[in-house]
């Protein structure tokens, strides 16, 4: 089936007033691959529908921890009504966890995925089209891979009010539509361009209301690099989900985009911005198409200057050693423990914002092995994920 952008697929709490001017002056931005999908529609619901999920207890407690104004969070179901990013906040986000104190977000915000929506098509050239959800091959042959409609979705939590009229989503742009994109020549047919899309999940533009000031909370989950043949058709797709932010950011370069209410054009000239999410994109190592996450970490107008890191991701890839060894990045700069054999533990995590905001402090939470806090990131199996929560901290203009 496929999803239609509607506000009946947003959720969100009641607005409130502004927070006072003191209040919004330093605005705490993150970003969490917190692998909370689930194998089967609907069993995310089910699990967050009681406090007692052990790893959903884990995650909300890394969240108090650090303690973002603004959230998002990678590899999070979505369904129609929103009740996993409900339940999340009611049972979950608002106890306290391990001794942490609980932390309220008023405002979230979901919207459908293109992962798990069938396709019609043998997008994986096996020479089989696959349209039963959880069949074997069916992600292969999804819009986005995933076992079912909306598997390894999004959601943003914010202590600020969300300007939902002004949100913007681009779930239905075609990747064809992109100029000079990177799609692999020869792979999909004619028929399957006009229906294959470039965002694997969705890219969102969210506007948060901080005081009487705007940051657009652009969001996204780019497909890995790997997983494909020759042809790279994941590692070329991942290059231009992440171009779509870089031409969306830069003045007339995002003059071809459509959103899903039919609205062409970037973002404004003068915008204030933070882009977030697991770009599954390293600056030096691992499987990325020409140096993909340059395209935002030498934009003109995004500072991508300020690498955020911990010791612990340095203490990893010092101990687990293998594919690490053989890296080119400074170890702690990762945010990622990946298998050791390849590619190794990676920065594919990022909180990236516009140059006119002003940076103000930053980390990854890894802590290292004599940290008692490191029971919450651990070793594999994870007790959390295999991703680490990336925070910046900003001045607003």
């Amino acid at each position: 089936m496929f999803f239609r952008f509607a506000l009946s697929a947003v959720v969100a709490a009641a607005i409130l007033a502004p927070l006072p001017a003191d209040a919004t002056s330093r605005v705490r931005f993150a970003t969490f691959n917190a692998s909370l999908n689930r194998a089967a529609e609907g069993q995310l619901v089910s699990d967050l529908s009681t406090p007692g999920n052990t790893q959903a207890q884990v995650i909300a407690e890394i969240v108090q921890r650090n303690r973002p104004d603004v959230l998002l969070i990678n590899e999070f179901d979505h369904d129609a009504a929103g009740r996993a990013a409900r339940l999340f906040q009611d049972n979950y986000l608002s106890v306290g966890q391990g001794g942490a104190r609980p932390i309220t977000y008023r405002y979230r915000y979901t919207a459908p995925s293109n992962t798990g929506v069938a396709s019609g098509f043998d997008l994986n050239n096996d020479g089989a089209v696959v349209s039963t959800p959880g069949a074997a091959g069916y992600g292969d042959d999804a819009l986005g891979f995933g076992a079912f409609p909306g598997q390894y979705g999004m959601v943003v939590y914010s202590k600020y009010p969300i300007d939902m009229r002004g949100v913007r989503t681009f779930q239905n742009f075609l990747w064809k539509d992109m100029p000079g994109n990177a799609m692999p020549a020869g792979w999909y047919s004619a028929e399957e361009q006009r229906v294959l899309r470039l965002s694997s999940k969705s890219h969102w533009d969210v506007p948060v209301r901080v005081g009487h000031r705007t940051v657009h909370f652009l969001v996204s989950h780019p497909t890995p690099p790997t997983f494909d043949g020759a042809e790279d058709r994941n590692g070329r797709r991942n290059h231009d989900e992440i171009r779509l932010w870089a031409d969306y950011t830069r003045p007339g370069g995002g003059g071809y985009l459509y959103d899903d209410r039919g609205r062409r054009g970037g973002l404004d000239a003068g915008a204030a911005f933070v882009i977030a999410g697991d770009q599954n994109a390293d600056p030096n190592d691992g499987d990325s198409y020409q140096g993909a996450i340059h395209q935002l970490l030498d934009h003109p107008r995004i500072d991508g200057g300020n690498a955020p890191s911990s010791a612990g991701a340095a203490e990893a890839a010092a101990l687990q050693g293998g594919a690490n060894a053989t890296h080119t990045g400074d170890p702690k700069h990762d945010t990622a423990d990946f298998a050791d054999t390849a590619p190794g533990n990676l920065r594919a995590d990022y909180v990236l914002p516009a140059r006119r905001l002003r940076t103000v402090g930053g980390g990854v939470f890894w802590p290292p092995a004599a940290d008692p806090l490191s029971r919450l990131t651990g070793v594999f199996p994870f007790p959390s994920s295999d991703h680490r929560l990336v925070w910046l901290d900003v001045r607003t203009p």
